[in-house]
């Protein structure tokens, strides 16, 4: 098998745990979590059950997935940005990339309110909480390191890369959460700019 095969074979591979996810998030935003099954899943994803198995073992597993793949990403993102880019500016925009990768829409447009009441239902749920925490642990160690790297910082011993991961990390958890309550919707690609600035600013007081 060529590097090309194996290369195939993993993209469809990501697709498919893709797709479930996503199918996940829907079915459960739609119809509620406690009225999902993990063949309702599969179904709407259109692949068998074992299929399902082999990728999740669970629904809130499959339904954080997503958001664990993109939020991985941030840190290959980062080390991407041009060296001379202020750092700031360079996370704001790995983390605009990231969320932009998926299927749900455009970042810049405000959700409907039912789409909203849906996603705050199924994320209060104990078990996709407990999976959503573990997978933020896991992405901000990655982007800690990346930090590092970008600024001549040791991830294992100094302060400042967990630092800043540590505050990216709350940036975007806070402008997710003010994105869940606003009322009207409003789009979360703007509020994401919002927060990446004022850390960038130092976080001022508001005059």
């Amino acid at each position: 098998m060529t590097d090309e095969d194996l290369g195939l074979r993993e993209r469809k591979k990501q697709q498919t745990r893709t797709a479930l996810s996503w199918a996940a998030v829907r079915l459960c935003v739609t119809n509620g979590y406690e009225n999902v099954r993990v063949e309702d899943i599969a179904a709407e994803a259109g692949v068998s059950l074992r299929t399902f198995r082999n990728y999740f073992a669970n629904k809130a597993e499959a339904i954080v997935a997503r958001e664990r793949d993109r939020a991985m990403l941030v840190a290959g993102e980062l080390r991407a940005r041009p060296a001379a880019e202020p750092l700031w500016d360079a996370l704001n925009a790995a983390v605009h990339t990231h969320l932009s990768m998926g299927v749900d829409g455009d970042t810049d447009q405000p959700p409907t309110p039912d789409w909203v009441t849906g996603v705050q239902a199924m994320i209060a749920h104990p078990a996709v909480r407990g999976e959503a925490l573990r997978a933020l642990a896991d992405a901000e160690g990655q982007l800690a390191r990346a930090v590092a790297e970008r600024t001549g910082t040791d991830a294992d011993h100094d302060l400042y890369p967990r630092l800043v991961a540590a505050t990216a990390t709350a940036a975007r958890s806070a402008a997710l959460a003010h994105w869940q309550r606003a009322d009207p919707p409003v789009a979360i690609g703007p509020l994401l700019t919002d927060a990446f600035s004022q850390l960038a600013a130092g976080l001022p007081e508001p005059s």
